[in-house]
């Protein structure tokens, strides 16, 4: 493969100032202004409400923005369809099922770390081994088959939530249905720090295969015959996206759409190269899942209208023109 070249590379500099930007502006929109004079000098209540609170879950949403949107093109890339989502092969169907589960028992918090979190990455790994396990034929897996074991693992787990869902309390159905829309809270450094440093690590073990993964849009089958490893580079994508968007789920919940319209966007404007898409559509979807949660802050104040929410509004009427364009 050539070099991407200067003017592709300029892209990736601009999503980084997007992702820039974000980090930095985004903190100061919320329902009540801020004043910077009492936040330099640590005064109450606009230090805690921008450090503690806004910068916090603004910090989450880039980075959970930027897992889901890279899973979303690593997955496309594998199954070589611009349609696929990082909840196509059934992760986040088993995160959301272990997260309802813990909400239905009323499970408490294990180690100092909420149950909801801890299940919802008990429910992702469960459902990576039984899809992994179901695909592998002969020390051989293919895209197909792990796209046909991951809807079966999706249909499963959405019948179990359907089935607790009739089962639960009035309390306990609005904090299930709450988790499944999906949000961007304000959570612990210590938390972000280690959910940061897990994406940074599965990013950058991905986007080191994106020279692969440009021969294996084209075909696996030729991608072999030019030194790719086509069985050890799937299940590497496919454990590596689990990781992403297994991760993202647990703290977020289900968020939609970011994973699917942000590296078509990328794609449509940059092209196919993988070495240039993944970095871009990381910075680009996290910038927008981030200002999603910002508008979701003032467009009701002083209520909030979720993430998950905002993203379908943009996502859904976008699908539709991408369904009619092809």
């Amino acid at each position: 493969m050539t070099d991407p070249g200067r003017p592709a590379w300029r892209w990736v500099a601009v999503s980084a100032a997007i992702f820039l930007g974000a980090a930095l502006g985004l903190p100061l929109i919320g329902p009540f202004g801020l004043s910077l004079r009492r936040v330099f000098a640590h005064e109450e209540p606009d230090w805690t409400i921008l450090v503690h609170l806004r910068l916090s879950r603004t910090l989450l949403g880039l980075f959970a923005g930027g897992a889901l949107s890279l899973a979303g093109t690593l997955f496309q890339a594998m199954l070589r369809d611009a349609l696929a989502t990082p909840y196509t092969l059934g992760i986040s169907s088993g995160a959301s099922l272990g997260a309802v589960v813990a909400i239905w028992a009323g499970w408490l918090p294990i180690a100092g770390v909420p149950a909801v979190w801890v299940a919802a990455l008990v429910g992702a790994a469960v459902v990576l081994v039984v899809v992994i396990g179901a695909s592998v034929e002969g020390r051989q897996v293919t895209s197909f088959s792990l796209l046909l074991s991951g809807l079966a693992a999706n249909s499963v787990c959405a019948a179990f939530i359907l089935v607790i869902h009739g089962l639960v309390g009035e309390s306990q159905l609005f904090s299930i249905a709450r988790w499944l829309i999906g949000s961007v809270d304000a959570i612990d450094y210590d938390v972000l720090a280690l959910f940061v440093a897990v994406v940074l690590v599965a990013s950058l073990i991905v986007m080191r295969e994106a020279r692969a993964w440009n021969l294996m849009t084209v075909d696996p089958a030729w991608a072999a015959t030019r030194g790719a490893r086509v069985t050890r580079l799937t299940l590497g994508a496919y454990a590596a996206g689990a990781v992403l968007t297994a991760t993202t789920v647990a703290l977020t919940g289900p968020i939609g759409f970011v994973g699917l319209i942000v590296p078509h966007l990328v794609r449509t404007r940059l092209g196919a190269d993988h070495r240039v898409l993944m970095p871009c559509a990381f910075l680009i979807g996290g910038a927008l899942l981030a200002a999603c949660d910002a508008l979701g802050r003032i467009v009701m104040a002083p209520a909030e209208v979720p993430a998950g929410a905002i993203m379908a509004i943009i996502g859904g009427p976008y699908l539709v023109w991408v369904l009619r364009q092809r």
